[in-house]
């Protein structure tokens, strides 16, 4: 059942690339996602809240996916990103830190690939992402066993995620072990690291002293990663200083941005602050890493 499910997400991916379609979303799992036993709704767009920015909230989030943004195949490079919308565990912001962002990395010929991760948490979990986590590396992996199809070289796959999908990113960089049992041949040849990470104001990394918390890691061979986060932030700058002070005294390749001002959540959004120019830094970080250079 699994090879058939397999051939087809190949299919469809050679018929989007052929016809310039639409991006359309293609399912992680042969199945139901590992561990999938309650039926939590439809998924569906949430209103803002009084107070709250404006922007697309996707809720209740079981079927998870990737959504592969192709760039124009004359810019295409051969690096993908994976990109992981913020919202706290509870939902997805799938646009200003999802689709928008996809459409950016494409304008330097990065293929993009949303991810469309579990939400809220379930219940009973260790770790209490252990689902989110299971999706992302799922992601990677599959990803990586695309990589013909896609144009990509599966040792150039990145992640980019941004404040719970910031904390998504650390997670599935710095776990070693697969947290699911291998469903295809993606999973007995890839693994499920990224091999790079752009982290924008990533959350709960730190405990309330601003100490580095326990479960992440850092060793010599952990992936390079770059940080945006602004000072102003509630959820705290210090997340992203410590795992840059971790990656530094390993000796692991890192680039660290701390803005002025920008608060929590601008994502792609043209706000007035400083911080609006991370995906310029972000571009230039990649570039000096040969990442926007034609893969070999």
């Amino acid at each position: 059942m699994s090879r058939v499910w397999y051939s087809l997400v190949f299919l469809l991916v050679l018929a989007l690339s052929a016809r310039g379609a639409d991006p359309t979303p293609v399912k992680l799992w042969p199945g139901k996602a590992p561990g999938e036993t309650k039926d939590i709704g439809a998924e569906k767009y949430l209103e803002a809240k009084k107070g709250q920015l404006e922007v697309k909230r996707l809720a209740n989030v079981s079927e998870p996916a990737i959504t592969i943004y192709a760039p124009p195949k004359d810019k295409a490079n051969g690096t993908a990103v994976i990109v992981v919308p913020g919202g706290g565990y509870n939902i997805l912001a799938i646009e200003h830190e999802g689709s928008d962002v996809c459409e950016w990395l494409n304008k330097l010929g990065v293929t993009a690939v949303l991810l469309k991760y579990r939400v809220p948490k379930r219940e009973a979990q260790t770790p209490d992402n252990l689902a989110m986590v299971q999706d992302a590396q799922r992601a990677i992996t599959l990803v990586r066993g695309m990589s013909k199809e896609l144009g990509i070289d599966p040792i150039r796959v990145g992640m980019l995620g941004f404040s719970a999908g910031g904390h998504l990113a650390v997670c599935t960089a710095l776990t070693k072990k697969r947290l699911y049992e291998k469903v295809d041949k993606s999973d007995e040849q890839f693994g499920h690291e990224p091999n790079f990470a752009i982290l924008v104001y990533p959350a709960y990394l730190v405990d309330k002293d601003g100490a580095l918390k326990p479960e992440f890691e850092v060793k010599k061979d952990s992936p390079p990663m770059f940080f945006a986060h602004a000072n102003d932030d509630p959820v705290t700058p210090l997340s992203s200083v410590a795992l840059y002070s971790a990656l530094k005294k390993n000796n692991v390749p890192a680039e660290l941005h701390i803005y002025a001002t920008g608060g929590h959540g601008f994502g792609m959004k043209k706000v007035p602050h400083p911080c609006a120019s991370w995906p310029d830094r972000a571009g230039d970080w990649m570039k000096s890493r040969g990442l926007l250079e034609k893969a070999k």
